[in-house]
């Protein structure tokens, strides 16, 4: 028993983390630098964010197995990552991380996603979108209402217009700042892990015309509802594992293939018999482990990568 308490008092410390210094280092769109080597951070609302200005949350970090976990996000930010000088082919993404609308996983599904784009001449921008309030108690917490049936309902249903609006405010930014950043402003994607990959693709069904992403790849995701296929045409990039304990491919991946292939909008899926849920770009040694190619031969079909379209 005292070992038990010890445990669970060794995770609590390490779950509660400490004050980002994310907002510190924000700088505005207009301030920032392409092409710079490093990483900046960047404000996505002029002030506080529609619809949380009360908010007095506050912003943390931890790590927990490898992983930067990231909570109480109320003022979001995205992070720019430049391709090298000279690699950059116009194309940028929006990455949204999941983390079931409680916690953003930025590593596995952050951080080593933008460099691997960067490395195939992408311009990546992990976006911190908003989520529900916590303490360092929420794992627990978050994984019994993942699996109570109806138990995630209310959090959805708070969060949602939220982070819509949050990934809507992203591709607005990149694309209003693309001719300053080197983008062009009609290959602007995003891709988003489980509750990341909710939000993804809900702003390709909802969103006006300076919202509107151009591709959308949707790892693992939890699937919008209603789910219909967006009104334009924008194709579909979707992975998920077979044996995916807490989202289902069957009920979401699958179904909201089929429903962009219904529509006749371009899709592609790829079914994997193992790999679980918020694999990320986590080796496992399994064929899993290859979906980052996968998504760059989509790219390059697509015509993405090609510098030809850039500006």
């Amino acid at each position: 028993m005292v070992l038990l308490a010890a445990a669970v008092f060794a995770l609590w410390f390490k779950l509660k983390g400490v004050p980002s210094a994310a907002l510190k280092e924000a700088v505005e769109p207009v301030a920032v630098v392409a092409n710079s080597p490093s990483p900046q951070v960047i404000r996505i609302w002029p002030g506080k964010a529609p619809g949380s200005e009360n908010w007095t949350q506050q912003e943390v970090v931890s790590h927990f197995n490898g992983e930067l976990i990231v909570r109480n996000v109320a003022d979001p930010t995205l992070t720019a990552y430049f391709p090298l000088p000279g690699k950059a082919n116009g194309t940028s993404m929006v990455i949204c991380p999941g983390g079931g609308f409680h916690m953003l996983s930025t590593t596995s599904e952050g951080e080593m996603v933008a460099r691997d784009l960067t490395s195939i001449g992408i311009t990546a921008f992990i976006l911190r979108y908003r989520l529900t309030e916590t303490n360092a108690a929420f794992l627990p917490v978050m994984m019994h209402r993942i699996r109570t049936p109806g138990g995630l309902k209310p959090i959805l249903d708070q969060m949602t217009p939220l982070i819509l609006a949050d990934g809507r405010q992203a591709i607005r930014i990149v694309r209003s700042h693309a001719a300053q950043w080197g983008l062009d402003p009609n290959r602007i994607g995003m891709i988003g892990f489980s509750a990341g990959g909710y939000l993804a693709l809900n702003v390709a069904l909802h969103h006006d015309a300076n919202s509107k992403p151009d591709f959308v790849a949707a790892m693992y995701p939890l699937a919008p509802n209603p789910l219909t296929a967006p009104a334009e045409k924008i194709p579909l990039f979707t992975v998920a594992a077979e044996d995916d304990p807490l989202v289902p491919p069957q009920a979401n991946c699958s179904r909201i293939y089929d429903t962009w292939r219904a529509a006749g909008v371009p899709a592609e899926v790829h079914l994997f018999e193992k790999g679980g849920h918020g694999f990320g770009m986590r080796k496992q040694n399994l064929p899993i482990d290859h979906w980052p190619v996968l998504l760059h031969e989509w790219l390059s079909k697509q015509g993405f990568l090609t510098p030809e379209a850039a500006n």
